[in-house]
């Protein structure tokens, strides 16, 4: 069995960051960035800048590397081994900062762009039509998905179902909220749910199931997969499931998939987190599950979220 994150932390003295598990799940690790170390990141990538990172690649593994160097190249080597083992699999990423660092929008693409860096390659978001994504949630929606209604809650599923391009982890990060109450993000580890083996058994688990997405999202292909579309070394299935974008085409893929929708929302092992403003929730796309809880109604509900997701370095290309 792999090490634990918690013992792969306490195999070194960190510089610039503390370890320690989260309150409500002792999977999820609760990473703290220090002030000094900060500091120092923001001073040495304010040469470049957002723009320049953004249209020039390379420069994004560089200031990866800057964070990197600044803890002593320990940072990277326990987010990457947290990630990738399936015991922990995510981690929930603050900082401490001054207001006006965390106001600085910028700098928290910067860092969210340091961090994907650190565990793999993001990919082509499509939506936005960068490597990350920004969009907003408002008390109004109109949107095609689910994504930006505010007064429902977003049910688990994993990324990535509908493209061609390996989803490995996920980015959430919190730029900004104001009247906000409710929002929380939702997690369920595929080991917790309690009626696993019922659906990954099931003979529909490996048949190839049609994904479709809405106009919004700008992917105009349809792609195809089983739910349970993989296993890790020591034969645990991964999963690639959302409710919102898969089209079964017979009677028994539509009960099968409904099915696993109902007894996802019904789990108790699910989990609220609260992310502060500027924080990341990153996960292991393929042995986590998320969503989103319903907000209170407020006339002026206001939150804006960046995502970056991608594959792990040996299983980035090009198409």
């Amino acid at each position: 069995m792999n090490a634990t994150a918690q013992q792969i932390a306490n195999e070194f003295d960190h510089k610039g960051f503390t370890i320690s598990p989260y309150a409500n799940n002792s999977r999820l690790q609760l990473i703290t960035l220090h002030a000094d170390t900060v500091k120092l990141f923001i001073k040495q990538v304010s040469p470049y800048g957002l723009q320049a990172i953004e249209y020039k690649p390379f420069l994004r593994f560089k200031v990866a590397d800057i964070l990197n160097k600044l803890t002593n190249n320990q940072l990277g080597e326990f987010l990457l081994g947290t990630i990738k083992n399936r015991e922990t699999g995510a981690f929930l990423l603050q900082y401490e900062a001054s207001q006006e660092q965390i106001a600085d929008n910028d700098f928290k693409v910067i860092l969210s762009t340091a961090i994907s860096h650190l565990i793999g390659v993001p990919n082509f978001d499509s939506m936005y039509g960068k490597f990350y994504a920004r969009f907003s949630v408002n008390n109004t929606d109109n949107s095609d998905s689910y994504l930006r209604q505010p007064h429902r809650r977003m049910e688990l599923h994993n990324d990535g179902t509908y493209v061609s391009e390996r989803t490995d982890w996920v980015i959430m990060q919190k730029m900004a909220e104001k009247n906000m109450e409710g929002g929380d993000s939702l997690l369920l580890h595929v080991d917790d749910w309690q009626q696993l083996d019922q659906f990954y058994r099931h003979p529909l688990a490996k048949e190839d199931i049609q994904w479709m997405s809405p106009a919004s999202k700008n992917v105009n292909y349809k792609t195809h997969h089983p739910v349970f579309f993989e296993e890790d070394e020591q034969g645990r299935p991964k999963m690639l499931y959302i409710d919102q974008f898969c089209e079964p085409l017979n009677m028994r893929q539509g009960q099968y998939l409904h099915d696993i929708g109902e007894s996802l929302e019904a789990e108790a092992n699910t989990f609220n987190v609260r992310v502060p403003t500027g924080s990341l929730l990153v996960v292991n796309n393929h042995c986590w599950l998320h969503g989103r809880d319903k907000f209170i109604a407020h006339q002026g509900l206001h939150r804006e979220l960046l995502r970056q997701r991608g594959a792990f370095y040996e299983n980035a290309k090009s198409d």
